[in-house]
């Protein structure tokens, strides 16, 4: 699987500021997807996040491993029209900040799922050192159940 920013938004429905994976490189639809995100000076939380020192919130790094993973599972064909809520961290780690100029690879593979309730884990990596890991959940939904 290969995605284009366009072709992402066309699976999830993030749009800027909020869509925080600018292509899918490599995955296998409805188990894993590796994303890249270009981080540089110009994203929106630099302004507010230690100004002077910016440093990408560990927050939207999560919520970034979260969406390469909502891509690879929201593109299954009985997804179609769902959304991937983010329902939970079962346990994080952050290892080295994500700073201005780096270039993100993020990894999530789905490791269950009982009922409409997924399991997920993934990590970060800029220039091979792991930024970050984690083990999330998420809830497929209706778009008309929200």
């Amino acid at each position: 699987m290969k995605l284009e920013s366009f072709e992402i938004e066309e699976i999830m429905p993030h749009r800027y500021p909020f869509l925080l994976v600018d292509r899918i490189i490599d995955g296998e639809w409805g188990e894993f997807a590796v994303g890249i995100k270009q981080v540089t000076r110009n994203e929106w939380f630099f302004d507010g996040h230690f100004p002077g020192k910016p440093i990408m919130p560990g927050v939207l790094q999560l919520e970034a491993m979260a969406q390469v993973g909502g891509v690879a599972f929201l593109g299954l064909p009985e997804n179609k029209g769902k959304l991937a809520l983010f329902a939970g961290v079962k346990s994080a780690r952050f290892a080295k900040p994500v700073l201005p100029g780096d270039t993100l690879t993020i990894r999530t593979e789905f490791t269950g799922k009982k009922l409409n309730v997924g399991f997920a884990k993934g990590e970060i990596r800029s220039a091979d050192h792991l930024v970050c890991k984690a083990e999330m959940l998420f809830s497929i939904v209706d778009v008309d159940q929200i």
